[in-house]
């Protein structure tokens, strides 16, 4: 019975709306963009050298510690962790006296602990609270009800706790984050841990601030691209802009700073065309980065580390080299994740899903695939032959097998008979090999078709890989690896196949939440589908 309402529930749910499914997306970079914060090198001995610069400095995140550890082991997740704060006593007095008017959850019983199995989430969070435990300071775990039955008072005082306390309260929140079961918003086998991703949202939902710096002439700065290959960095920045909920004007009260510039647009403004030189354009992030160091006190009080860009175009790495603490520093939200080039760092960067918009009025055309037992292909890849995979890859397998449709641009006899989406959603496999760098399009379109992607990218840092856990819906196979790529694909169990390409189909029909975390194009939106 529950199998048949979770099937009624996924068929409610599988069109989606597309402007909900990118708000969505924007909202998991923050979530990753935070989670990011733990690990940073914050530089805390320069900044904590004197007591001048310590007065100043309220943002200051410590570096990784044992928990980022057993977090990189995918078994804990966090928002932030910050270094130990010493909350004054008359706050957390206040704080007790706050909590103690909302109440204490509480214990169920056995009786009561398997009526809960089938009561819903939305109704466990309405019931009635007393007695809760008040907690003696802030940097002790507290466990505070559901936010929606917070007195106004104890909301006030969240709210009122300064950028660096905030954190440190996020922290233990999420430390302690309770068990989640059958949440309605999350399909949970997607996650490495969706106890501590559901408790970072809510932290993310209830205390993150982001100032936005007003300084930058259009089109560089405050104009989303929205169309093409590389219009996930001009979509965040729209939505970003365009949040009440998350923005603050008072930079004081911001936890994170974003500096609103395009890539793409910067290559249109100042790249010569076939110049090969984009060093004016790094010239141009420097100065700009400089003009904020001296108009403000925030860069320089925590040399960039509570600052983050997004930047999707292929050279948006490569625009940070001529200012030392924007490359090292700086939080990067990047497609072109490759950690080889050692300027994107994993465990402190966010991979950003490179996602190719033709129309924005209707992004998700053609949304969804076919049947398994209606995909008769097993992979398929068409594109232009650039870079070091793909030449291989049309090398061993290019028009020589029925099963494999390796082919370079897609040739005329063939479109005219199936399309490249039409192949897409024929195939039980997508092949997604890296172009010119490691990121590729495909792989989004890919799971938009409920095609499994095979991403082949050494070095690739997947998108939003401190979340998401990619053995569930994705192959990743090596470079090397090429020449058995049939062999590796037909020794996967039809069993796991079809959990994988379930998981595919269950992020595409994932409800819209619209506080859930600054970014998830791909990996939180399909969610919830039964296998076929």
């Amino acid at each position: 019975m529950t199998k048949l309402w979770q099937q009624i529930f996924i068929v409610l749910l599988f069109r989606i709306d597309w402007r909900k499914l990118l708000l969505f997306s924007s909202l998991l970079t923050v979530v990753s963009v935070m989670v990011q914060i733990s690990r940073l090198p914050y530089l805390s001995e320069l900044i904590f050298s004197s007591a001048e610069v310590e007065s100043t400095v309220y943002t200051n995140l410590s570096s990784p510690t044992s928990r980022n550890s057993h977090f990189a082991s995918h078994d804990q997740l966090a928002v932030a962790q910050v270094a130990p704060v010493n909350v004054s006593r008359n706050l957390s007095a206040k704080l007790n006296q706050s909590v103690s008017e909302v109440g204490e959850v509480e214990k169920p019983s056995s009786r009561s602990r398997q009526r809960n199995k089938i009561v819903t989430h939305r109704r466990r969070k309405r019931r009635h609270r007393k007695n809760a435990e008040p907690f003696d300071e802030i940097t002790t775990p507290p466990s505070p009800p559901s936010y929606a039955n917070m007195s106004k008072e104890i909301l006030r005082q969240i709210w009122s706790l300064q950028p660096r306390e905030g954190l440190e309260y996020a922290r233990r929140e999420i430390d302690n984050a309770p068990l989640v079961q059958d949440d309605p918003d999350l399909y949970a086998p997607l996650f490495h841990n969706v106890s501590t991703f559901k408790r970072s949202y809510e932290m993310m939902e209830l205390i993150l601030k982001v100032y936005i710096y007003g300084e930058g002439e259009r089109p560089i700065f405050h104009q989303p691209h929205l169309q093409g290959i590389y219009s996930s960095e001009g979509w965040f920045m729209k939505l970003m802009e365009e949040n009440r909920d998350f923005v603050t004007r008072d930079p004081e009260k911001a936890h994170l700073f974003y500096l609103p510039y395009s890539v793409r647009q910067l290559q249109w403004a100042l790249y010569v065309p076939n110049s090969h030189n984009i060093r004016p354009l790094s010239i141009f992030l420097r100065d700009y980065v400089n003009m904020l160091a001296a108009k403000y006190p925030f860069w320089n009080r925590s040399h960039g580390s509570d600052h983050f860009l997004v930047a999707c175009h292929d050279w948006g790495p490569y625009t940070l080299t001529e200012h030392e603490e924007l490359r090292r520093n700086t939080i990067k939200a990047l497609c072109n994740a490759d950690v080889s080039e050692r300027i994107f760092i994993e465990g402190k960067d966010v991979s950003l899903p490179e996602t190719t918009i033709k129309n924005p009025g209707r992004p998700l055309r053609n949304l969804g695939g076919k049947r398994v037992s209606q995909r008769p292909i097993l992979a398929f890849f068409a594109g232009n032959m650039h870079g070091r995979v793909r030449p291989t890859l049309l090398k061993y397998w290019g028009d020589k097998d029925d099963e494999m449709r390796i082919y370079g641009p897609l040739p005329n006899r063939v479109s005219r008979t199936m399309s490249y989406p039409e192949h897409m959603k024929s195939s039980k496999y997508c092949i997604c090999p890296m172009g010119y760098e490691v990121n590729s399009p495909r792989i989004v379109e890919a799971i938009y078709y409920e095609c499994v992607p095979v991403i082949i990218a050494d070095n690739f840092a997947l998108p939003f890989n401190e979340v998401l856990n990619w053995n569930t819906f994705s192959v990743i196979v090596a470079e090397k690896d090429i020449p058995r790529l049939k062999d590796i694909l037909l020794a996967i169990p039809l069993k796991r196949y079809l959990v994988m390409q379930t998981n595919d189909k269950c992020k595409n029909s994932s409800p819209s939440v619209v506080g859930f975390t600054l970014i998830a194009i791909i990996e939180s939106e399909k969610l919830r589908m039964s296998s076929d």
